[in-house]
């Protein structure tokens, strides 16, 4: 099945519009995507008549344009017939945002439209799903654009069975700063499964990362998606529910999905190299860390610091991923040492972590993460940086870019997500460097690229 028609729409029709309700989900579609994206969008209601001064076709085949992608949100009753009349306008693909298949008991419901859609040849996401947002593109999601959160474009590409999970991801991506360059919510993904989407996001150029929430998979659908994600050229993050019994359950009567073995099904993900996220927070970080670097690494960190609290917080949670934090040699410890500014040279600690203690300043962190670069000692640097230390400027994350760039090896920040240190986080983004709100959170980006096995 082509899928860029149906993720990469030049024209859309919006099946269900009211003639008198403005929050009905299809309304809220039609208007934010009519209003403020580019995608030529009609809108269509059995009735005809017109919203707002703009026509209402009364079925697709009266649009006039060709369309690539049908968004329907109908009663789930009626959705057969708007398949058919959509295989026969000639529309590229759809969205069935409807719910009320087998998530609701109405299996018999969903597998016609399967066999309708099978016997077309017609790509569909859903039902029961948000459907499909490209930034700066289209939006199906039926949530009103003043409770949107829309993160940038960016190079992770997140699959989502959960539309509110998908969504909740959305909102944190952009608290961070990590583009997308696809959001999908698939819900009972009853045609287009994470198989399909896999092996075009494989192929998307604008694509980096692609991260996959998954509650189930149907019969065979879960080896057939493992083995294509060890194939995969691009990291694959997954994070999966279902696991405990009554998350199994919940997974059920969510989106009709089989939950398995989660135990044998992480199992399988670590035989064959797929990255495992346990958690949202591990989502995001693992999506940030590799969107900026696409490798591998060993296990030992380097970290430099201006507080040895951070730093001893750090080596614990190092050691609780079962990441390294070895000793430097005392050949490495000289060095770091002697050039060092002479007022921190006899107070601060350089074994691993460096702590530079709080009269640091920009080129002791400069000097060490030059020196930490050229090691091989370690494989990752991993920079506590902490603005209130007074000797330290807003240029210092753009001047640590540098060293990253000219010497090749990972370097990972933690630096507070608040608007008062945005220079400093910029510093990092603009120059590629994945930069964590938390401690934790960048040691997690760390464990990212040692996880990863392309």
């Amino acid at each position: 099945m082509n899928l860029q028609p149906l993720l990469q729409p030049k024209t859309m029709a919006i099946v269900g519009v009211s003639i008198n309700n403005d929050r009905h989900p299809a309304n809220v579609i039609y208007t934010k995507n009519n209003l403020r994206l580019p995608v030529t969008v009609y809108p269509v209601n059995p009735r005809g008549g017109s919203l707002h001064g703009q026509r209402l076709f009364q079925k697709i085949a009266d649009i006039p344009d060709k369309v690539d992608l049908a968004v329907i949100a109908v009663r789930a009753d009626y959705c057969p017939d708007v398949l058919l009349d959509c295989i026969r306008s000639g529309v590229s693909g759809g969205a069935v945002i409807s719910g009320g298949f087998a998530e609701s008991g109405r299996k018999d419901l969903q597998e016609r439209l399967v066999a309708i859609a099978r016997e077309a040849s017609f790509p569909f996401i859903g039902p029961n799903c948000l459907g499909i947002y490209t930034p700066g593109l289209m939006d199906t999601f039926f949530i009103p654009s003043e409770r949107m959160v829309h993160p940038s474009s960016g190079g992770v590409a997140i699959v989502s069975q959960s539309g509110g999970v998908l969504v909740d991801q959305m909102v944190k991506f952009a608290n961070e700063g990590v583009g997308l360059s696809l959001a999908l919510s698939i819900g009972n993904k009853a045609v287009i499964n994470e198989m399909e989407i896999l092996q075009y996001l494989i192929h998307d150029p604008d694509t980096k990362v692609i991260a996959f929430y998954i509650e189930g998979f149907g019969k065979n659908e879960g080896r057939d998606f493992v083995i294509a994600a060890h194939k995969s050229p691009k990291p694959v993050i997954v994070l999966k529910s279902g696991k405990s019994d009554s998350g199994r359950r919940a997974v059920s009567s969510h989106t009709a999905s089989l939950g398995g073995d989660y135990k044998v099904f992480s199992e399988v993900l670590r035989q064959y190299g797929i990255i495992e996220a346990k958690n949202e927070l591990e989502l995001l970080s693992f999506s940030e860390s590799l969107c900026c670097y696409s490798q591998s690494i060993g296990k030992n960190i380097g970290i430099i610091t201006g507080s040895g609290g951070h730093g001893a917080l750090a080596v614990d949670i190092c050691s609780m991923q079962g990441l390294a934090t070895p000793r430097f040699s005392s050949r490495l410890q000289e060095e770091i040492r002697k050039n060092l500014s002479p007022s921190i040279q006899g107070i601060a600690s350089v074994a691993n972590p460096i702590d530079l203690t709080g009269s640091v300043i920009d080129d002791d962190f400069m000097n060490s993460a030059e020196i930490l670069s050229r090691s091989t000692e370690i494989d990752c640097i991993v920079v506590l940086l902490l603005p209130y230390s007074p000797g330290i400027t807003l240029d210092l994350s753009a001047r640590l870019s540098q060293i990253r760039q000219n010497e090749g090896k990972p370097m990972i920040a933690y630096i507070p997500h608040i608007e008062k240190y945005r220079m400093l986080i910029e510093g990092f983004e603009l120059n590629r460097i994945p930069a964590a709100p938390s401690i934790e959170g960048a040691i997690l980006m760390a464990e990212a690229l040692r996880r990863y096995q392309p």
